[in-house]
């Protein structure tokens, strides 16, 4: 299997084929690796949970049935988007990890027909770079293949067989580190101080519809300039920080970066921040079950503490979606001895018709591996807090 050794990034849509269905269907799309892409000494590549993209189906959002089946395009079975066999200097030849899958042209809760999917998504090739460059502790001599990751998109018409679109870079991908050497890299900049960086990876793109006229709402389709947001995990070269940046496109397919809008600044992600969920807040009317998005954006992001090591998801506020403010600990860690005891992150969010958010997560144990799980948001003694739903996912 394809996600043998670790799973991670869920990203969830659920669909009514019309406003008065209650039986929706929900889709997961995840990454995974295999014990065998993990063992394989002929490699060295960076220990993620990255490898190959897999799909999963489910009728309450709780219980998932994996694709064991997969698109008959890829490299192996039970895979959606797998390595990239078609040129060996891709960006996505060695291992490929999700970013998240828009469906432009629906609504968050109802399935639009002849839409097309969108999936970011970042991988690495073999090319080789100084472990150093990442760990200043590392040995000089040590290296790792696949680090050095680039983001791109794939399209799709049924969210199950995709087609990589290719992007500028000669890689194949449309987002690239931005390296000041480089001439072709400040054509994708739309700033002066843009810090060097090491990856680009963990795309999570939003579609800010605020910007639109009145007859392009009614066509569901966003069409005004930069209506597409593209927050990234990356490294910076010269203070070695992990941060999250932006980047802004009229189409989805081109970008312009617009620099950091998250730095590491607070005690539980003073080691670094990554892997975000981006979405406006929205106001619920239990008479219609329907949600009104409203001026504020909200993040979740995964954020890691120097003290003991772990990952947590916190979260931030900001009016523009550019400038952020953060409001510490949304999810922390579970119990010791629980399968989320090691660390949390990766976090997406979903609404139901009910009014209720769900949130689901990558959570690791305290053996390293790793699962998906889910929590509910909920409100006690005046105050929203996200409650686990279920310990973990049941994939069967």
């Amino acid at each position: 299997m394809f996600d043998s050794y670790k799973i991670g990034n869920a990203r969830v849509h659920r669909y009514a084929r019309d406003t008065t269905d209650s039986d929706a269907e929900y889709v997961m799309w995840y990454h995974g690796r295999s014990i065998e892409m993990q063992q394989d000494k002929e490699t060295r590549l960076p220990p993620l949970s990255t490898g190959r993209i897999g799909r999963a189906t489910s009728r309450n959002g709780l219980i998932w049935e994996k694709d064991t089946v997969g698109s008959v395009s890829e490299d192996i079975p039970g895979v959606s988007l797998g390595l990239n066999q078609d040129a060996w200097w891709s960006f996505d030849v060695a291992h490929c990890g999700l970013g998240n899958v828009l469906l432009p042209m629906s609504t968050p809760a109802v399935l639009a027909e002849g839409g097309v999917y969108l999936m970011y998504y970042h991988g690495g090739n073999f090319e080789e770079t100084p472990l150093a460059e990442y760990m200043p502790s590392a040995s000089t001599d040590a290296v790792v293949q696949g680090m050095k990751m680039r983001i791109g998109v794939a399209v799709s018409q049924d969210g199950v067989t995709w087609g990589r679109v290719e992007g500028d870079d000669p890689t194949g991908a449309m987002v690239v580190p931005f390296d000041k050497k480089d001439p072709n890299s400040w054509e994708n900049v739309a700033v002066s101080d843009m810090p060097e960086e090491l990856y680009c990876a963990w795309p999570e793109v939003a579609v800010d519809l605020r910007k639109d006229t009145e007859d392009d709402k009614k066509d569901d389709e966003p069409k005004s300039q930069d209506s597409f947001l593209m927050y990234y995990s990356t490294m910076l070269k010269d203070t070695k920080e992990k941060c999250i940046a932006y980047a802004t496109s009229a189409d989805g397919f081109r970008w312009k970066k617009q620099g950091i809008c998250l730095r590491p600044s607070d005690p539980e992600d003073q080691a670094g921040c990554a892997r975000c969920c981006v979405f406006q807040d929205a106001s619920y009317d239990a008479a219609t079950s329907t949600w009104t998005p409203e001026s504020e954006w909200k993040m979740l992001y995964e954020g890691v503490s120097p003290n003991d090591g772990k990952h947590r998801i916190l979260w931030a506020v900001s009016q523009d979606a550019k400038t952020w403010s953060k409001k510490g600990i949304a999810l922390d860690v579970g119990a010791d001895g629980t399968w989320d005891c090691g660390g949390v992150g990766s976090p997406h969010i979903i609404r139901m018709d009910d009014g209720t958010e769900r949130m689901y997560y990558t959570g690791q144990g305290a053996d390293g591996s790793t699962s998906i799980g889910v929590a509910k948001l909920s409100t006690e003694n005046g105050k929203q807090m996200w409650i686990r739903e279920q310990a973990s996912f049941s994939f069967s």
